[in-house]
């Protein structure tokens, strides 16, 4: 069997997450999550992420056609929207606090308030959280970050998160909650196991090939999607270590599912701008020992400290992450402001070419009228980033 390299394990990462386009359900069925985040920089990160893989995708289909896609709003390794089936291995949680406000067990008060606000939404089958809030006046409270919050919309989170409620549906990007019901917690401590290992496996096919720290790190995180299992994922990581594929390259162990061969065709010739939470670049380490050069999210960077802009948009050449986007629009138009790693584009005509095949796709994806090539130019001097980007983003 000939030696795998590391352009093995980018070439495997590239094409087995960028698949050929299907349909949105078979893309949410395939991943079984996909992370959400509300900054829309030309679109929400959902959106970006699903329209590589959804055939004639557009911004917002995502919430358009929620009810009838079989998904869920909720906590995996971080928030976005999974599939039943995933989902189902994470709940029933415990009555503990969502991740921002430590996952610790709810407050002596929050449980009585909790139970008659779940009555509140069964009488009524579908609420607005102004409506509640006008029902019961929870008042004002202090936020996970020190600040004032509606203490009615922190009460909501805190029940999404403990499963009692769902996400039905949104309205104007409000959401309009449910009663939620889960199945029983495992019976046994192999069926519990068994759980876990399912859950670990879950987030390992969504974004492998995985280096050593960072399939120690997505194991981990984990603890978000079901902290009754926290105290297990040390053995977790262990068994999934055990049973994946694996390779030793320049002294960094990688990680992938044992049904899958890092033996792969090269990409097609094409230009992809990739959300910052695409399953590809979600790992920063991982874009560094791919392509070797830091990229930060920087939306919660000050301005006078950005390297590449507020929400910087990875570029993909072929297999190659070659520089970043920041993409607005104005007056109907696209704009797209480009940097490159190696301080200039490729040279290659084909690049030039996908690059304005990538601008127009974009603009479809937006809604925006057919015309023109997108303006696209160089950014202002930008000092290349150096040393370690802050992995938390």
């Amino acid at each position: 069997m000939p030696k795998i390299t590391l352009e093995d394990i980018r070439r495997m990462a590239v094409t087995r997450t960028l698949f050929p386009l299907t349909t949105l359900r078979r893309a949410l069925r395939a991943f079984g999550f996909v992370q959400a985040d509300p900054i829309r920089a030309p679109a929400r990160a959902q959106d970006l992420i699903l329209r590589h893989r959804v055939d004639a995708y557009r911004a917002g289909d995502l919430e358009r056609r929620y009810p009838s896609l079989g998904v869920e709003e909720d906590f995996f390794v971080t928030y976005g929207f999974v599939t039943k089936a995933v989902q189902a291995l994470m709940h029933p949680r415990p009555d503990a606090t969502v991740p921002a406000e430590g996952g610790g067990p709810w407050p002596a008060d929050r449980s009585g308030r909790a139970r008659r606000l779940l009555e509140f939404v069964r009488d009524r089958g579908e609420v607005h959280p102004r409506e509640v809030d006008r029902h019961f006046a929870h008042g004002r409270v202090t936020n996970y970050w020190g600040g004032s919050s509606n203490a009615t919309t922190q009460l909501l989170d805190t029940m999404h998160y403990r499963g009692l409620l769902r996400v039905a549906r949104r309205e104007n990007g409000i959401r309009i909650y449910a009663v939620q019901r889960h199945g029983p917690a495992p019976a046994s401590i192999a069926e519990r196991r068994a759980r876990i290992d399912a859950l670990a496996d879950a987030a390992i096919r969504i974004y492998a090939p995985l280096h050593g720290a960072g399939l120690s790190r997505l194991v981990r995180r984990l603890g978000v999607a079901a902290p009754q299992f926290q105290g297990e994922l040390s053995e977790a990581l262990r068994r999934a270590r055990e049973r994946l594929a694996r390779a030793r390259i320049d002294g960094v162990d990688w990680y992938w599912p044992d049904d899958e061969s890092a033996d792969r065709p090269s990409p097609p010739d094409a230009v992809r701008l990739l959300a910052p939470f695409d399953p590809l670049v979600r790992d920063r380490d991982r874009v560094e020992l791919f392509w070797g050069w830091v990229y930060r999210f920087e939306a919660y960077t000050p301005l006078a400290k950005r390297k590449l802009g507020y929400y910087a948009l990875p570029l993909l050449w072929r297999d190659r992450v070659v520089g970043w986007a920041n993409v607005s629009v104005a007056g109907g138009e696209l704009d797209a402001t480009f940097g490159y790693v190696a301080s200039r584009p490729p040279r290659e005509r084909a690049f030039r070419r996908e690059l304005d095949r990538e601008l127009d796709r974009m603009r479809l994806f937006l809604g925006l009228e057919t015309g023109e090539t997108p303006k696209r130019r160089p950014p202002p001097p930008i000092e290349r980033p150096r040393g370690r980007a802050p992995w938390s983003a």
